[in-house]
Parts: C-alpha cells; sequence; structure tokens
C-alpha cells in the first residue's frame, strides 16, 4: 500500500526537523564543536551581534551536573582568549583557577582576613563637565546595590537618604572614599547633613541603623579582610583575564552581598577601559539570584552589556534555578525572567524529566527539542541562537583537559 504524497510549506518542515532546516550560523568566531547533523559549529557573540543575527550578547548556560556545562564554559573563554577577548570570572566555588593560570594569571583568592582587599568604591572617576557629580551617582548607585544584598530588600526611602549623605560625607578629595567611612558616616551623622533633609542627628541615626549594622558586617564583623580598605596594591582588574575566587564564603548567606562588591570592583574597571570585549561569567548563578539586591545589579549587567561591550554568560542548573530569585510574581522572580529574556543564545545540556516543561516553555522549544531534553549524552547539547536551534557536541582538545578537569576528587589518579 502507497500513501499519498505529503505537502507541506518549509515552516512546516522546520517545525517536525528543526535542527535540519535551521540556518547554519556565520562562521567567524570560536569553534565549539560539531553540530551533530553535519559540519563544523562556530560561535562568538561579538560576531553575530555584528552581523545582525543577535540583538544581545548574552548567554544562559543550563544542565544537571556531569553534563559538561562547566567543560563548555572553560573552553569557550579560553579559546576566546585566544582572539583577544578579556575574561572575567565570578567563581563561586573555586574551579576555574586551571584556566586563570593558563591564562598567565593567578585567581584573586577573596576571604575574611585574607591577603586581598577590593574596594567597591573605586568608581573610575568621569571627565567632561559634571564629571564629580556622575562620580558621585556612580557611587551611590553601587552603594544602594550593597546595602540591598546586605538586607536583601529593598531599601526604604530614609535608607537611601542616609546613604546619599553618608557617601557625600565620607568623600574628601579626590581618593575614592572606602567603606569604613561610609559606615562610621552612618553611625553618626552630622548635625549639618540632617538639617539638609529637614531631620536631626538622632532620627536620621535611628531610621538608618539596619543599613548601617550589616555594612559594617563587611567591615568589623565575621566578614572583614575582603572589602574594608582601599584596593590591595598590585591586584589587576584591568588584566586579559581576571578570576575572582569567591569560594571561601560560598555557603555563606554573605555571598550576595560579596558578589555585589566584586562585580561592582570589576565594573569599575572596565569602565575606566579601553572598550576591549569582554565576556563576565557568573557560575552558580543560582547560589546569588535569590538575592534581591544582587538579582538587581545582575539585571543592570544585563541591560547594559551593549553599552559596556560586555557579554554576561550566567551558569545554572536548570530552569527552575530561575524561580529561587522569589516567589510567581515578586521583583526577583520578574527580574530572573528578565535575564532570561534578555539572553538570546541559550545552551541547553541534558535536563531531568520533571524539568522539560519548565524548559521547554522558558526556551520556546518545540515538542521535537523537549523530547530530546532528557535524552541528550554527556557533551551534547542544545543550542538556541536567535531562535534557531543546533544540536552540538562539544569537543575538547587535549591540551583543554587540565582546564576542565572538575572530577578530581572522585576519581582516583591513574
Amino acid at each position: 500500500m502507497r500513501l499519498p504524497a505529503h505537502e507541506a510549506t518549509t515552516a512546516q518542515l522546520g517545525a517536525l526537523y528543526p535542527f535540519v532546516t535551521s540556518r547554519t550560523l556565520p562562521a567567524s568566531g570560536v569553534l565549539v564543536g560539531r553540530d551533530v547533523f553535519g559540519g563544523a559549529f562556530v560561535h562568538d557573540p561579538f560576531e553575530l551581534y555584528a552581523a545582525g543575527v543577535l540583538t544581545n550578547p548574552n548567554v544562559l548556560v543550563l544542565g544537571q551536573i556531569g553534563r559538561g556545562k562547566s567543560a563548555l564554559v572553560k573552553t569557550y573563554l579560553y579559546r576566546q582568549a585566544a582572539f583577544g577577548r578579556r575574561v572575567v570570572v565570578l567563581d563561586p566555588k573555586g574551579e576555574y583557577g586551571p584556566l586563570a593560570r593558563a591564562l598567565g594569571v593567578e585567581p584573586i583568592l577573596l576571604e575574611p582576613g585574607g591577603a586581598v582587599r577590593l574596594n567597591p568604591l573605586d568608581a573610575p572617576r568621569a571627565g567632561g563637565p559634571g564629571a564629580a557629580e556622575e562620580t558621585s551617582r556612580r557611587r551611590l548607585a553601587l552603594l544602594s546595590a550593597l546595602a540591598s544584598a546586605c538586607l536583601d530588600r529593598a531599601l526604604r526611602p530614609v535608607e537611601h537618604t542616609a546613604l546619599e549623605l553618608a557617601l557625600a560625607g565620607a568623600t574628601t578629595g579626590a581618593r575614592p572614599p572606602t567603606l569604613p567611612e561610609v559606615v562610621q558616616a552612618l553611625l553618626s551623622p552630622t548635625a549639618t547633613s540632617t538639617i539638609a533633609v529637614a531631620s536631626d542627628v538622632a532620627t536620621l541615626r535611628a531610621e538608618a541603623r539596619d543599613v548601617a549594622l550589616e555594612l559594617r558586617r563587611l567591615v568589623h564583623g565575621e566578614l572583614r579582610g575582603m572589602f574594608d580598605g582601599p584596593t590591595t596594591p598590585g591586584v589587576d582588574l584591568h588584566g586579559r583575564a581576571v578570576v575572582l575566587d569567591l569560594s571561601a564564603v560560598y555557603h555563606s548567606p554573605a555571598l550576595g552581598a560579596l558578589v555585589t562588591c566584586a562585580a561592582a570592583a570589576l565594573e569599575a574597571s572596565w569602565r575606566a577601559g579601553t572598550g576591549e570585549r569582554t565576556l563576565l561569567v557568573v557560575d552558580e548563578a543560582w547560589a546569588v539570584l535569590a538575592n534581591l539586591g544582587v538579582a538587581r545589579f545582575l539585571q543592570s549587567s544585563w541591560k547594559l552589556a551593549r553599552a559596556h561591550g560586555v557579554a554576561n554568560v550566567a551558569v545554572l542548573h536548570r530552569v527552575s534555578d530561575l524561580a529561587s530569585a522569589g516567589g510567581a510574581g515578586s521583583v526577583g522572580a520578574r527580574i530572573a525572567e528578565g535575564l532570561l529574556a534578555d539572553s538570546e543564545t541559550l545552551v541547553c545540556y541534558a535536563q531531568g524529566a520533571g524539568e522539560v516543561p519548565a524548559a521547554s516553555a522558558a526556551l520556546g522549544l518545540g515538542e521535537a527539542e523537549s523530547r530530546l531534553l532528557p535524552r541528550l549524552g554527556r557533551g551534547v547539547a542544545l543550542w538556541r541562537v536567535a531562535g534557531r536551534s543546533f544540536l552540538v557536541e562539544h569537543r575538547i582538545a587535549p591540551g583543554e583537559r587540565a582546564l576542565v578537569d572538575t572530577d578530581a576528587r572522585l576519581v582516583p589518579v591513574p
């Protein structure tokens, strides 16, 4: 028995065979691996943006533990560096040390009582008319984000005002203020500053007490020794590769505040830079998205990616990690959803069967793609680039093996 021929449009065939019918991407950029349906797969967010394929350069990488997402990110950064890109990593687990050394630098280890300090208020001074005011505005925005991250809530209007007055009081001369100076100004406001906002010393001190005490933890409390003074001489945040190792505080509830501090110091470095293209990786992003202050800071970084020449890369385990930013409809949840919407390159490794419906809805997958998600083998990922789908097998060069080995503690060395 012969079935009658079936006619369909190319759009309909694209729904049935999404990986075969997707148009290829421009071939300039970093080689990732092999397109399972034939040919090499090349991806570069900056080149694709310049070619008009992408409207933003941000990337979201998802995948179960052990499926190859970390190996992809590390080799991708290593190869991007060969193209002259600047590489910056916020590393909560301390796994990017080999990559840093392969790029000729040592990781910057941030730990309580450690040898390295970063001043998050080292905002570069702007030039031209209104330079001082613009510099002050940048510092106040960072300080507000940091205070919000420490409190894990939005600031009240009176707290914003107290921070503004404290920052002004701590800023003297050309050198940047430090957190200890801001904390002291919060705890001991002057009568002159309170008159400007029709308040008094006792009232302002009481209203700003929560902010002051939370920021004090970074200065005198258990978290001192990281952000409580001028930036340590010799620490280079302007280099071709920067890896901030935050593993000493990975399991601390203060991780969100520390990521905010670290990200602010890095942002200051590329504001003062030469406009070079930078990849900023936030690994284990699920661990910090739950903090509203950090979520707002990441939102700003994602929104301003094109203006800063930065491609942000967030690494998560699953789409449901985005829900950890808050309850349905909350500000945090909306920000997390926005990060997904503002990432036009989505890389999805294998997901558990229970995660498939959420992943399919969030990533806009068709039926054929959804069926593949729980069956993807190690090192194989579904790439969604500007709405096009590709099934890609990541390839690791022999010389890159030492960069990606995260099983050293589990697998005996022969």
